[in-house]
């Protein structure tokens, strides 16, 4: 970590409390930890706080300051935000920022809540938040192959990577389906649709699984030094590029695993330009690889920057033979390293 320079500002220190579903208990549990520290004569300020008509958790917000949200006009409707610009003018010692993943309406400073939050951070403000499993990005095919929904919104993983604490809010499904169906979550109408969606029983116990696996990993993660495994991923201009970056990822970091992410001979293909840029946004080196043996160029790129393993989509079309695609001529030629070919699995 990088020691602030004399008369800068330490950076802010990042507490995410992270469930697997909305009324797990995350602002709950986030709004009495913010009471205890103003108890102790801490600065807390409430930066963003959503409701949802939930009493109790209401209840917890008594006595706190809170910074007024800031009105956005958007298509001839008014929204509400959080005033990110407010709370960096207050400089409170602690922000409560509710629902981290959130999307700001265009027109605000930042396009989404997590950059707002880093704004506060690098002002040196401690910032305690809440998410869900389910927004983390490398997890983003894997919540869709298990429930059938895409989520739209994501946090990138090296966001979360970066917090100070991330604590588990954990409520069984039967529990949770039960302050459902008493409207301690959601008015009638919104819990009728939430039980048509993530408010499953099979689904909600799938998420607290990957949930509570995903707070192991964090653990793991921090006790344990780096790995010496480095994964490079072969980026074209297949959409599925996006799937195999999510599932590199996601192994590099279970790994501890640097990561690298390539194109070959496609600097100009503005497809392979989304991608690259989607794998700077989750912290992965790019290259942009020349020549005309693209699987020479690939491996030979891998054994120079110790490589152990390659992740490649797995070809499209039949007849899946050595040295008819680019794939298999990778596989012959990789002989001392791991190739990876993943194949996109539709949703269940």
């Amino acid at each position: 970590m990088t020691e602030p320079v004399a008369g800068e500002r330490p950076r802010g220190k990042l507490k995410i409390y992270m469930g697997y579903a909305a009324g797990v208990g995350k602002t709950f549990q986030m709004l009495e930890d913010a009471q205890e520290l103003k108890a102790k004569g801490v600065d807390v300020v409430v930066g963003y706080f959503e409701p949802h008509g939930r009493k109790d958790t209401i209840a917890k917000t008594e006595g706190l300051e809170f910074v007024p949200r800031k009105k956005v006009e958007y298509r001839g409707a008014e929204f509400e935000e959080m005033d990110a610009e407010a709370i960096l003018a207050r400089h409170p010692q602690v922000a409560v920022v509710d629902e981290y993943p959130h999307t700001n309406v265009p027109g605000c400073a930042r396009a989404k809540r997590w950059e707002d939050v880093e704004a506060l951070l690098d002002a040196g403000i401690d910032v305690l938040t809440t998410m869900n499993i389910q927004h983390l990005e490398s997890l983003n095919d894997q919540v869709w192959q298990m429930t059938g929904i895409r989520v739209r919104e994501t946090i990138p993983d090296w966001v979360v990577q970066r917090a100070g604490e991330v604590v588990m809010i954990d409520l069984t499904p039967r529990a949770l389906l039960h302050r459902l169906e008493r409207g301690a979550i959601y008015g009638r109408e919104k819990a009728e649709r939430a039980a048509q969606n993530f408010f499953r029983e099979s689904t909600l116990a799938a998420l607290r699984e990957l949930a509570l696996r995903q707070a192991a990993h964090e653990v793991e993660q921090r006790a344990t030094a780096e790995s010496g495994d480095r994964i490079l991923i072969h980026v074209t201009d297949d959409p599925r590029s996006a799937m195999l970056i999510r599932r590199a990822k996601r192994v590099a970091d279970f790994l501890g695993a640097e990561c690298f992410a390539a194109v070959v001979e496609g600097a100009g293909g503005e497809a392979e330009e989304q991608h690259l840029n989607f794998a700077r946004n989750l912290h992965i080196e790019t290259r942009i690889l020349e020549g005309e043996d693209a699987a020479r160029v690939l491996v030979e790129f891998a054994r120079r920057n110790r490589i152990t393993q390659i992740f490649l989509a797995r070809p499209r079309e039949r007849g899946f033979r050595i040295g008819r695609n680019l794939a298999q001529q990778i596989v012959a030629l990789a002989t001392d390293m791991q190739v990876v070919i993943v194949s996109e699995r539709e949703p269940r």
